[in-house]
């Protein structure tokens, strides 16, 4: 099987999927696997993930690394914010809003300079650190936890990465966009509750 059948397959199979909702605090509670599992089994954080690194990769260096990085890093500021419990609004609408906003960015192949992008992206790592956040106080071990959820952001960010190499290929472009515009549509089904 090509690389092109593979994400088409992989796409696929991630939208015929039912939605986990990871931001309902039942069952959160432990350290390194709950953190690690946290945006796993939240479509919407892998959506938001993946598109991270898909833009990233169709941007080329040095957004290519810089994205990845500054979501993280962004994203554990509002998950500080989360542990003290400070409010902050519309958390689930922004996390929807960003598999909206970040996909599109990829299905329209908006080359955004460097630093919009990084701006961007470190607008919605506040809502997805938020929501790790609010988790944490919960948690047997909150810095286990925190290394679990980071990580599974990062190798999301990854997967993203590896299937926005293919658009060194004129299909690959066309794979990507078509990716762009399903996460943008995942987007539209977490904000409007239809997914």
């Amino acid at each position: 099987m090509g690389k092109l059948q593979a994400l088409l397959v992989v796409l696929l199979s991630v939208g015929s999927v039912g939605v986990a909702n990871a931001h309902d605090g039942a069952g959160i509670s432990g350290g390194l696997i709950s953190g690690f599992l946290h945006p796993l089994l939240g479509w919407d954080h892998v959506a938001a993930m993946v598109a991270v690194g898909l833009w990233g990769a169709f941007l080329g260096k040095p957004s290519l690394w810089v994205l990845p990085v500054v979501f993280p890093m962004i994203m554990a500021l509002g998950g500080a914010y989360g542990v003290l419990g400070l409010p902050l609004p519309a958390v689930e609408a922004g996390i929807a809003v960003s598999a909206i906003v970040l996909g599109a960015m990829v299905a329209f192949a908006t080359r955004a300079p460097l630093w919009v992008a990084a701006v961007i992206v470190a607008s919605f790592a506040v809502f997805h650190g938020y929501a790790h956040g609010l988790e944490l106080p919960n948690s047997v071990s909150p810095i286990t936890y925190s290394v679990g959820f980071v990580v599974a952001t990062g190798l999301l960010h990854l997967v993203g990465i590896g299937f926005g190499l293919l658009v060194r290929w004129p299909a690959g472009k066309v794979a990507i966009r078509a990716g762009g515009g399903i996460i943008a549509l995942a987007g539209v089904g977490f904000l409007t509750g239809m997914v």
